[in-house]
């Protein structure tokens, strides 16, 4: 199984703490990748969002920064929104990243939680299916062919039109990035591309059946069994002691959660609520080493084999060797657990 981090560049602040600058947030992130590198993490993601509080609008910026000071980690997206995105231009930045890293790039693709880039780049909400099966159809099409004819409802027709540079990897790595919905599970598989299950609550086995959803889509369009993945985001932190995770992560999260729920509408997150999280059965990995390396076995039996695990760790708000710590903590004490 392979063990990564999903950041959003995120600016969070715990009340009382200064602030740090824009490029103090970015300067700290890159020595996180560097630092994942390092301690042999597998890959490291950066979001794509476009509000104050999060720096990834230009995630393939970030990611090409990061390849120039990491030699083996593999750089994707988490998740690039290509609902409001030209996939001429989302191709022609991972290929060039491809090149940049030495053909250690990837993206996942998805519909966007986040509603902010639709009006910012002129689409409609109303849309919002619709936009997304019509670009990945053409991304797709861009990622198998230097010479491109297609034409859609929302983006010109293209005409035998060469779409260029080409990556360094013969096929680029093109995941799906899904929720809960069940069409999107079984859309991942009808195409036979990797899946992305971002669980950023409840209880992880709930999401077996999509998971079975999407394995049986895939298997019935007849692509190769062995080529078949499947990962999970999840939020996580790891510390010396089950208690120093918990506290730790708590303050953070309360804070930033409450503030985008506010925002959206959501009910307040409560200690209640976080507990019930961290139980056996709950989608957050906070604790040891040990005991979130016991937990991931139950999440991958729940989803029937897990291939690729990513966590989200940004609202553990503390300071940046607190932050290293934990990176050290899953590269030598978890991975080796549940390689």
């Amino acid at each position: 199984m392979e063990i990564g981090i999903d950041s959003f560049a995120a600016l969070f602040t715990r009340p009382g703490q200064r602030a740090l600058r824009a490029d103090e947030s970015i300067a700290n992130l890159l020595g996180r990748i560097e630092f994942a590198d390092r301690v042999g993490l597998d890959c490291f993601g950066i979001g794509e969002h476009h509000r104050k509080d999060m720096l990834d609008a230009a995630n393939t910026l970030i990611l090409a920064a990061a390849a120039a000071r990491t030699s083996r980690i593999r750089l994707t997206s988490a998740v690039t929104v290509l609902s409001a995105a030209d996939p001429v231009r989302v191709f022609q930045q991972f290929a060039t990243l491809d090149l940049i890293s030495g053909g250690r790039a990837e993206m996942i693709v998805g519909r966007g939680s986040s509603i902010e880039a639709f009006p910012l780049f002129g689409y409609r909400l109303e849309d919002y299916e619709e936009l997304f099966t019509e670009k990945l159809d053409l991304l797709l099409r861009i990622r198998e062919n230097e010479r491109v004819t297609w034409s859609g409802r929302f983006r010109p027709a293209m005409d035998d039109l060469p779409v260029y540079p080409r990556p360094l990897q013969p096929r680029l790595p093109i995941w799906v990035g899904v929720g809960g919905t069940p069409a999107s599970f079984a859309r991942a598989g009808r195409l036979g591309l990797p899946l992305m299950v971002a669980i950023i609550g409840g209880e992880t086995h709930r999401f077996g059946p999509l998971v079975d959803m999407y394995r049986e889509a895939w298997l019935k369009a007849g692509h190769p069994e062995g080529e078949m993945r499947v990962g999970l985001h999840a939020f996580g932190w790891l510390a010396d002691t089950r208690e120093q995770a918990v506290e730790e992560f708590w303050p953070g999260y309360f804070e930033n959660m409450n503030r985008i729920g506010r925002e959206r509408g959501w009910s307040p997150i409560t200690r209640g609520h976080y507990e019930a999280q961290i139980t056996r059965k709950g989608a957050f990995l906070i604790g040891t080493p040990e005991e979130v390396a016991e937990k991931i076995h139950d999440h991958a039996k729940a989803l029937g084999g897990i291939d690729r695990l990513c966590f989200m760790m940004e609202n553990a708000v503390v300071p940046d060797e607190r932050v290293h710590h934990t990176i050290g903590l899953m590269g030598t004490r978890l991975k080796p657990l549940i390689a």
